[in-house]
């Protein structure tokens, strides 16, 4: 979701911010908040999820649609499809634990949770795999991410179709991995962006 040079139209970038660092570093923190609930890094293994509902609806939700928008206007296919994505992602499960919504309440009544969500993790495993195939042409930087966010999912996967708390917490590790990687490659475009002194290399592969 950075170095998109080649996919941008130059008219449009001349008008438009790469938004790719916003995104990133959306997804980055509502990612790095929830993994270390995951993986019970500073948290107890489950515990602060009510200020995850937050930054899932406001941080990694909104603000993630609004760099997707900002790469469909920029001309970037993949950026505008990989952030409106994920934004709906946070958004969906955000509003999911949201308890006004009684969605977790009625999964717990009907003692569906845990195979609910695991089934809603393997469509998003399914999508991130799709998703890493595009970033091969991309940047070494960007499949890291992507790499690493596909390696969150599945194990998550597992963790709630039977797999129990130690794969939740490796899940956590995982998403603590990639929310790493994910604030690097935004960094990389912010000081491309503000031509600083020294650069972080994303390794282009295009």
């Amino acid at each position: 979701m950075a170095e998109y040079a080649t996919e941008r139209a130059p008219s449009a970038a001349q008008v438009v911010a790469n938004p790719a660092p916003l995104g990133l570093s959306a997804f980055a923190l509502t990612t790095f908040v929830l993994s270390c609930s995951n993986a019970g890094f500073i948290f107890p293994v489950g515990g602060g999820l009510d200020i995850v509902i937050g930054l899932a609806i406001f941080y990694g939700g909104l603000v993630q649609l609004i760099a997707g928008v900002q790469e469909f206007k920029a001309g970037n296919t993949f950026g505008a499809t990989a952030f409106c994505s994920y934004g709906g992602f946070w958004l969906a499960l955000g509003f999911a634990l949201l308890p006004p919504a009684g969605i977790q309440a009625a999964l717990v009544k009907a003692s569906t949770l845990s195979t609910a969500l695991g089934v809603f993790l393997l469509g998003w495993t399914i999508f991130t795999l799709v998703m890493f195939l595009g970033t091969f042409r991309i940047s070494l930087a960007l499949m890291g991410v992507f790499f690493f966010l596909l390696l969150t999912f599945l194990v998550l996967t597992i963790s709630f179709l039977g797999g129990g708390i130690v794969w939740l917490e490796i899940g956590g590790w995982l998403g603590i991995i990639t929310a790493l990687l994910a604030w690097y490659t935004a960094l990389s475009g912010v000081l491309a962006a503000t031509n600083a002194p020294f650069q972080l290399p994303v390794l282009p592969r295009s």
